[in-house]
């Protein structure tokens, strides 16, 4: 795409919520990469991740900020005066949601109110001076009514962080049917990076698959194995994000790769990268990290991305796994002084 489009890049100022996420991180770098004066709120003065975000994007500028508390968002959207929002703040483990649906909820689904609302009291008669983004998510799909899965297919989710998805979905193509917002959803499929956090199923396995060639553990303990995934990388998903924001129109914009893979080939790859090729002995199944309801089968249709954005995914999943396992290994090797 081409820049131009965007006008002067020294005028952009972006704000970001989910600062502290793998996404957020990417799309905080790839925005200064392109000149943005980049804003990122974070939850709490003393959030144990400030000391991180500032060591990993040091260029972007910190606010306190949270989705449950409108006046909170209100004052930072004062503070970084943005043309760009990207709401990727949630609270974002699927499992979680089953223990905690209320506080899910709140800041995954209501939290996507607050924002909007905030951003159109802030704009107020110039709503045209700033554009939205929301962080949508393929786990909207749950109990996939069509395959593959594109921005048309009936959502039907199977968790409560799916339904607060769908909500804030909903939501946000409310606002912008209703007061001509420039707002657009990315329904991004799984999208890992050595960053994501290690309660994600990708990131357990590339770190336990480090640790277990190390000799620091022995097993790990996994749910379904044959749950498929569409899995790409967070770096490249972030870039249509902002593509996205490119647009003379707000629209929704399915992201995958469109392939789909077990989680058993996900053990494989991680493995045959230690030099491990029967990994039976190492991983040990228990009915605990199976889901309530598990959604089966995703693998996105990103066709509209790539026709109309320009988008495509870059990192496979081969290279996706072995960034990730190489990264561990590394961390490993420096937490055990080996």
């Amino acid at each position: 795409m081409d820049d131009e489009k965007c006008g002067d890049m020294a005028d952009k100022r972006a704000l970001i919520t989910g600062i502290t996420g793998q996404d957020g991180l990417y799309l905080a770098e790839l925005l200064l990469d392109k000149g943005y004066e980049v804003f990122g709120l974070v939850r709490g003065q003393n959030n144990p991740k400030f000391d991180m975000v500032r060591e990993t994007v040091p260029g972007v500028q910190l606010l306190t900020g949270d989705l449950t508390d409108m006046s909170s968002l209100l004052r930072a959207l004062n503070s970084a005066n943005p043309t760009e929002v990207y709401n990727l703040g949630a609270i974002s483990f699927v499992a979680y949601s089953w223990e905690n649906a209320h506080v899910t909820s709140d800041v995954t689904g209501k939290g996507v109110l607050n924002i909007l609302e905030a951003v159109r009291l802030w704009a107020g008669g110039d709503l045209g001076k700033v554009r939205f983004y929301q962080a949508s998510s393929s786990e909207m799909f749950g109990k996939v009514q069509q395959v593959p899965q594109s921005e048309a297919t009936l959502l039907w989710p199977r968790s409560p962080y799916g339904v607060a998805k769908v909500f804030g979905h909903y939501m946000t193509i409310n606002y912008r049917e209703s007061y001509g917002m420039h707002a657009s959803s990315g329904i991004l499929f799984n999208h890992e990076s050595p960053r994501r956090g290690p309660e994600f199923v990708t990131r357990k396995v590339s770190q336990a698959v480090a640790r277990i060639s190390l000799g620091l553990q022995d097993e790990i303990v996994m749910g379904n194995l044959d749950a498929r995934r569409d899995w790409g990388f967070a770096g490249d998903y972030v870039e249509g994000m902002w593509r996205m924001l490119q647009q003379d129109e707000g629209d929704d914009y399915v992201l995958s790769t469109g392939e789909t893979h077990p989680i058993s080939e996900l053990l494989d790859l991680a493995f045959a990268r230690v030099g491990i090729d029967d990994w039976d002995k190492h991983v040990r199944q228990d009915p605990r990290f199976f889901r309530p309801a598990e959604v089966d089968l995703l693998i996105g249709d990103a066709s509209k991305a790539r026709d109309v954005l320009g988008w495509t995914p870059k990192v496979s999943f081969p290279e996706l796994v072995g960034m990730m396992v190489d990264n561990d290994l590394a961390l490993q090797k420096q937490a055990a002084g080996l």
